[in-house]
């Protein structure tokens, strides 16, 4: 590739990564961002590698670079965030970082090596937050597979609902399953700190992460191991702060849950700054209001994470300046934030019929993300350099890209069928391991 300018090696760097888990547009604010985290040699390599978790002696095959110059750039890449190592089988796989979860996390979770993180949040907040170019691209097609779901606080359950709670959807549940870890600086209140307009006073340690997830941070030291112990109090600390759970959305074996407030979460300003409500999944509650009960002391809109309590006027005789809550539905992630700071019990947490869909796994999440974003051809024929898997990705793509086919895979009557088919492929490839992630 010595014949390429750095223009094209970023840009081609920009293409694979926009064909990853997340689409990821082209600007001049994502030349920046490549330009400073990624060496030409590093871009290379990532353009190079398959889509899909490898080998490093497969990496070594596909992309001619040799096993001796693979192995410090693989490590300098995975310290970085660019690339994540995991171990399977007794040997590290490993993938490119997609922009999120991956990229912007990990980069501003970093705590040891060169560090340059006031640059680094100026260049994220450019690309992420300049407008809705990324989120656009995500979620304007009313996409149904969030990165991550809301849980509810148990504390703000309606008493009457609360024997509906099922385990995935506890937070402290979902820590008691898994078996390490691992508590790091949260990427987007880091980020807001450097900008200067981080409004909180909440910890920026607050990032959480479990399992082989937990493995990954503490390995490249963009964590510190916990105990379950710590985890759990961990989760009291949040709840007295009002800070939404927002968990990788899967059934079994979470990897994270962040601890997200309104002023820097980037997921939540997806929702209340941009307006795509499907940018975190709901939790099956919403929240809803005993009007008998309320003073109108406004504590629950002041909290609600997406702005989605307003007060309105509701005089009467006694009260000419009553106010009164009104909650907005559409955005309402039934986190329970709300219902944690009234002190009358007015608002609390009902049943609602779930409005996105929860993948069992992680091997789920990623083939229906991937039928969503168009990118499931990368998964299928994973090589980026031979021709035959050149053409096969050009032919399933343009064939996924037609909408019913999408619409049919991603229905309640074929989606089981689907991910049966893609679980069977696995197998039959030799990689049943992928189906337990």
């Amino acid at each position: 590739m010595g014949h390429l300018t750095a223009k094209d090696i970023y840009h081609q760097l920009g293409s694979k990564i926009d064909n990853l888990a997340a689409r990821t547009p082209w600007n001049d604010a994502l030349f920046a961002i490549l330009k400073e985290l990624y060496s030409e040699r590093e871009a290379e390599l990532v353009v190079a590698m398959p889509y899909g978790l490898s080998t490093i002696e497969r990496i070594a095959t596909l992309t001619g670079f040799t096993l001796e110059e693979l192995k410090p750039l693989l490590a300098g890449l995975c310290a970085k965030g660019l690339v994540i190592d995991l171990w399977q089988n007794n040997q590290y796989l490993y993938v490119p970082s997609p922009m999120v979860i991956g990229i912007f996390e990990f980069t501003m979770m970093r705590t040891v090596g060169h560090l340059n993180s006031k640059k680094w949040a100026e260049l994220f907040h450019d690309y992420l937050q300049g407008d809705d170019s990324f989120y656009a691209a995500n979620l304007k097609d009313g996409d149904q597979v969030a990165l991550m779901r809301a849980l509810p606080h148990e504390e703000a359950i309606n008493q009457a609902e609360y024997v509906e709670v099922l385990d995935y959807e506890k937070a402290a549940a979902l820590v008691d399953e898994s078996d390490r870890f691992a508590i790091g600086l949260c990427s987007c209140r880091h980020e807001k700190h450097h900008l200067g307009t981080r409004e909180c006073d909440v910890p920026l340690e607050t990032c959480t992460s479990l399992g082989v997830s937990a493995d990954y941070l503490i390995r490249n030291n963009f964590g510190r191991e916990i105990s379950r112990a710590e985890m759990h109090e961990t989760l009291v600390r949040s709840r007295e702060l009002g800070l939404v759970f927002n968990a990788d959305n899967v059934k079994k074996r979470i990897s994270f849950i962040c601890h997200c407030c309104k002023c820097c979460c980037n997921a939540l300003a997806g929702i209340s700054k941009f307006g795509y409500a499907n940018g975190v999944m709901t939790s099956s509650f919403m929240a809803t209001l005993d009007e008998e009960t309320c003073i109108g002391c406004g504590k629950c809109a002041k909290a609600c994470p997406t702005y989605g309590i307003t007060m309105t006027s509701a005089p009467s005789r006694e009260k000419p300046k009553q106010q009164k809550p009104v909650i907005d539905t559409s955005v309402c992630l039934g986190c329970g934030v709300c219902g944690l700071k009234c002190e009358n019990g007015a608002i609390s947490l009902v049943k609602r019929k779930q409005r996105f869909i929860l993948p069992e796994t992680t091997f789920e999440k990623a083939v229906l993300t991937a039928v969503e974003k168009g990118t499931l051809q990368n998964l299928l024929f994973d090589n980026p350099s031979t021709m035959s898997h050149k053409f096969m990705r050009g032919f399933v793509g343009a064939f996924m890209k037609l909408p019913p086919v999408k619409k049919t895979l991603m229905s309640d009557l074929f989606r089981s069928s689907f991910l049966a088919a893609m679980k069977n492929g696995a197998i039959m490839q030799g990689k049943s391991w992928l189906i337990d992630f």
